[in-house]
């Protein structure tokens, strides 16, 4: 097999993922060319090497069609002895892996592209916060980096704690961070849209029991994966879109207008509007708006009002493009270990390197359609799986006082995010004694009659759980004072 390979293995690779990851999608190879520009290797696993069509094996991962990341489990597409070993891009093993070879130059410039099956043999695994300590380690890649730099001990996931990175890894991290930094300023120039919406986790005991709520905010490391993964999909869609043949592309339709204007009215109470009039600068009010609201204790509200109004991304063999990136051609092709769409396009890829006859469209169209519906109902999952453990988390707290935010506002009472762990619940109209309170629906506020007291959108209120329900998944606030 590996003789029909591109053989990589003596080329500097490694992969970055979350602390916690076990299934390896994805690593990067680094290399600088003698005439200065620098090849970079996007590698990803060849399941569709070990998933065959008509096995057993292929029917079970497209009836699931994704892995379902819960709170305190996954729900793997595979299983594990493919997802967390076989497949999976573990460091210091020889993988199987199909790959997109970038020649670019310093500004990121693509000069060539490559794309077929490899093998890797990965050098290095780092977490995102190890690769995030080197890159803030270093002002620019042009420093002068020493031959051994010492990773911090309180950032390390070794069990050794503090350990040495080689020079040749530490450069190439900083190579690789300066080119995503271009491309991803290419992109926001192009009107991609930028969410960064910050990503609720919990602290778990041995019996899965939240001890503790955090936010993990995106990254140089993690946007430094993003681009390149995101440089990868693109041009594996572009070489597809070429040949107008049957392909498996990644979809996003322009935002729904109704919901623009719902969320204009929204973000006015805070001071912020949005540019409706002129259609093709959307993208790039919404961006602004995004930057302006950042780090204030509306973000999480305008966020999510801003992902709301976007239409939702899908899989079709019918190319829109996709809006909210700015790409005319997009397709998943970096997660093959838990997306079964990408195990399509590995196959399709495959198939027309080897100048094969277009694949059936309807068919595909129809396991696209079942790729869509499946990971809509994992998202869901995993919302619900979220809300779950925040009120868990929230029943063991029942008599603490928490600041909150009100983040919506109907005729039946007030939802309250609380402002330092993003868990929301609702102040019932009917529990709010001091006055008979009437809802305004333009202006988004509870308004008492008597004493003309207003809850509106955005105001800060101090709240106190007052009743939890695990099965239905609500919980239900009392306001303080």
């Amino acid at each position: 097999e590996i003789a029909r390979r591109r053989d990589m293995r003596g080329v500097l690779t490694f992969t970055i993922d979350p602390r916690d990851a076990k299934d390896f999608d994805d690593a990067l190879s680094f290399r600088v060319l003698e005439d200065g520009n620098f090849e970079v290797g996007v590698h990803i696993a060849d399941v569709s090497h070990y998933v065959q069509p008509g096995t057993i094996l292929d029917d079970e991962a497209y009836q699931r069609a994704t892995s379902v990341y819960l709170v305190d489990r996954v729900v793997p597409m595979l299983p594990e002895v493919l997802s967390n070993f076989a497949c999976s891009l573990r460091s210091e093993e020889e993988k199987y892996t199909f790959s997109a070879i970038f020649e670019l130059s310093p500004q990121a410039e693509v000069r060539n592209v490559w794309l077929g099956r490899t093998v890797i043999r990965s050098d290095a695994r780092f977490a995102y916060e190890e690769a995030q300590a080197v890159i803030e380690a270093f002002d620019t890649p042009y420093m002068e980096v020493p031959s051994d730099f010492v990773m911090p001990e309180e950032i390390s996931i070794r069990p050794e704690g503090s350990y040495t990175v080689s020079k040749e890894i530490v450069e190439a991290i900083l190579s690789l961070n300066a080119m995503a930094e271009i491309l991803r300023e290419k992109r926001m120039r192009a009107g991609a849209i930028s969410f960064d919406k910050l990503e609720v986790k919990f602290f778990l005991d041995e019996n899965n029991n939240p001890l503790g709520v955090y936010t993990k905010e995106s990254k140089e490391a993690n946007k430094l994966i993003e681009e390149f993964m995101l440089l990868a999909n693109r041009k594996v869609a572009e070489y597809a879109s070429k040949l107008q043949k049957t392909f498996v592309y990644r979809i996003h339709d322009v935002p729904d207008e109704e919901k623009l204007l719902q969320m204009q009215g929204v973000i006015s109470r805070f001071g912020y509007k949005l540019n409706l009039k002129d259609k093709k600068n959307i993208s790039h009010s919404i961006n602004h708006l995004l930057q302006e609201v950042h780090g204030k204790k509306e973000q999480n509200l305008v966020d999510t009002l801003a992902i709301r109004s976007m239409s939702k991304a899908a899989y079709s063999t019918h190319n829109i493009g996709h809006y909210g990136l700015a790409f005319a051609d997009y397709t998943h092709f970096t997660s093959p270990i838990r997306r079964y769409p990408d195990v399509m396009v590995h196959r399709l890829l495959q198939l027309y390197l080897d100048a094969g006859a277009s694949a059936n469209e309807a068919e595909y169209e129809e396991k696209c359609k079942h790729s869509s519906q499946m990971e809509n109902l994992a998202t869901s999952a995993e919302r619900d799986s979220i809300k779950y453990m925040q009120i868990k988390y929230m029943e063991a707290h029942k008599d603490q006082e928490f600041l909150g935010v009100i983040s919506g506002v109907t005729e039946f009472g007030i939802y309250v995010e609380i402002i330092e762990n993003k868990c929301e619940g609702m102040i019932r109209a009917r529990d709010m004694k001091d006055d008979y309170y009437v809802f305004d629906e333009k202006a988004y506020a509870l308004i008492g009659e008597v004493s003309k007291q207003r809850y509106t959108l955005g105001d800060e209120v101090m709240i106190r759980v007052k009743n939890t329900d695990l099965v239905k998944r609500y919980l239900d606030f009392e306001l303080v004072n």
